[in-house]
């Protein structure tokens, strides 16, 4: 588990260091390989709980059998929302990539003012 601190929540250097928490995670789980996609995967989520969810609060990574979920949990109740294609936008692909990276992906909320997005990788 990687909790953000309150301070950097809001700063992309968050972002590097989410990637940097999957990177070391996985290496000392001995699950590189799915490192890559597993850091991708945790950039959009965090970049969306910067983005559209008050910022990131935790990044949480659990590995059962040959999944990988990984979970951020932000400041927001806001739906997570797939946006329409658009190739000349320079934003909204996100989701898109993490529907396409994993075997599934979703949210819950699970009381009072916080959602988890968590999306799977296959290993």
């Amino acid at each position: 588990m990687f909790p953000f601190h309150q301070r950097t929540a809001l700063e992309p250097s968050c972002v590097a260091t989410a990637r940097k928490f999957v990177d070391q995670t996985l290496t000392s789980w001995g699950v590189i390989e799915v490192a890559f996609d597993a850091q991708l995967v945790v950039s959009e989520l965090v970049t969306n709980a910067m983005r559209h969810g008050g910022g990131a609060v935790q990044l949480r990574l659990v590995a059962h059998e040959a999944e990988l979920a990984c979970v951020v949990t932000d400041h927001s109740q806001t739906v997570p929302v797939a946006a329409a294609p658009d190739v000349f936008s320079e934003y909204g692909r996100g989701l898109r990539l993490v529907d396409a990276l994993c075997t599934a992906w979703g949210w819950l909320a699970p009381g009072g003012t916080r959602k988890l997005v968590w999306a799977v990788l296959a290993g």
